[in-house]
């Protein structure tokens, strides 16, 4: 099902036309399809149905309040990485027991505040965490599920950037570590060993890296299980990629059955860690052309997004597929699209073929992940208004920052701290 397509020649989300949600609300604005993402989530529901299963949205994707409460409600667990994306998900309804908290650089105020919340599961990424996770734990008077986050060494084939389960990365325990650090916290007071988890990176488009991870997991199981140390869950990571241009992900079902497959007899409920691949198509960033240039051999498209607002092409040199909202019959020319800040670096597409006129609107699509929630305020730019379309529907998921927001938590020197006289 498309849940962005063309109606009488005019881009819609859902039931909604995207120039009316424009004239609403003002461009740059991200929108949501609420029919995507439940579908979508459901997808992995019915993949891991019969199984003792739980799916962690990876918040980080997008922490919006309307996304996750919609997927709260749709039982989902969460994978979290700060404390304030565990308030956000305690703020959305998120269910604390479903909540699994990653992350390298856990503070104690963190721990203490996920343990307050009772949370499901620290994935633990080095021996100094656990020693702290045991003592907060013990501060505090509670007793700290964890499972170890192991790096197993297995090339996930991404960009640089997103590759988490290599050696040389700063995530996860290397793996021929782990075996003591599960001694040692089988012995610790205040944890209780529960599982045992990976994730090897983002935007994977096969499943042979992630089924090699897991059978290293696996071999590590059943090595605890010959010392005496039981794993109840098996998380899995996340990582699955989504189309953005002419890459050929598995679907969902063909990816779980690929990654359970070696779980053979055991009996071990297992964890997945979506997020790309949950929200990634379930949104975009709708634009307006400000002025269209002619520089040389070059023609650029300005528009009023810009790399503060998706800074994925800027950063990762991402592609996303830039569509004119409204259709038109005019002859097509090959655009840079920019945005207005000042770096080179702004642009949002290069060398697309584009009939567009200055006032169009475009929509720059799989904007769903890693948009908002890496968006900044660079050139004192507001962050752009977030809208979830559902049917015919429009809400307000998140209003446009205004000027004044900018600048709402500084002040001025006070009159003594000007400069001194020479």
């Amino acid at each position: 099902m498309s849940y962005f397509a063309y109606r009488n020649e005019t881009l819609h989300v859902e039931g909604v036309p995207l120039d009316r949600v424009a004239a609403s609300f003002g461009t740059p604005c991200y929108i949501y399809s609420r029919a995507a993402l439940e579908d979508t989530y459901r997808a992995y529901e019915h993949a891991l149905a019969g199984r003792d299963h739980l799916i962690c949205y990876a918040v980080k994707a997008n922490s919006n309040v309307a996304v996750l409460n919609l997927l709260a409600r749709l039982g989902s667990g969460f994978d979290i990485v700060s404390g304030g994306e565990l308030a956000r998900v305690l703020a959305a309804g998120g269910d604390p027991g479903k909540i699994v908290f990653s992350g390298v650089g856990k503070t104690e105020s963190e721990m203490r505040s996920a343990l307050a919340a009772r949370i499901l599961c620290f994935n633990v990424e080095s021996s100094s965490e656990l020693a702290r996770l045991n003592r907060v734990a013990g501060e505090v008077g509670a007793t700290a599920s964890i499972s170890m986050r192991v790096n197993p060494d297995v090339d996930a084939q991404t960009h640089p950037y997103i590759a988490t389960g290599l050696k040389e990365n700063k995530f996860g325990i290397p793996f021929d570590d782990a075996l003591q650090l599960y001694r040692d916290a089988a012995r610790m007071p205040n944890v209780r060993v529960a599982g045992i988890g990976c994730h090897i990176g983002s935007q994977l488009t096969s499943t042979a890296p992630f089924i090699t991870a897991v059978q290293k997991l696996l071999g590590m199981v059943d090595r605890l299980a010959a010392e005496g140390i039981g794993i109840e869950h098996v998380d899995m990571g996340g990582g699955l990629g989504i189309r953005y241009r002419d890459e050929s992900p598995p679907p969902v079902a063909e990816y779980i059955r690929a990654l359970t497959r070696p779980l053979g007899d055991r009996r071990l409920k297992i964890m997945f860690e979506p997020g790309r691949s949950l929200v990634g198509n379930t949104g975009i960033l709708l634009s307006r052309v400000e002025y269209l240039k002619h520089s040389g051999d070059r023609n650029f498209a300005v528009i009023d997004a810009a790399m503060n607002d998706l800074i994925r092409p800027a950063l990762y040199n991402a592609w996303h597929e830039v569509k004119p909202v409204a259709y038109r019959r005019t002859p097509v020319r090959r655009y840079e699209v920019v945005g207005p800040v000042c770096e080179t670096a702004d642009f949002l597409a290069h060398e697309r073929d584009l009939n567009v006129v200055e006032g169009d609107l475009v929509a720059i699509m799989s904007a769903g992940a890693y948009g908002m929630t890496m968006s900044s305020n660079y050139n004192a730019r507001p962050r752009a208004c977030e809208i979830l379309v559902d049917g015919a529907r429009v809400h307000v998921a998140r209003r446009r920052e205004r000027i004044d927001d900018l600048y709402a938590h500084e002040a001025r020197l006070p009159d003594a701290a000007r400069t001194r006289r020479a």
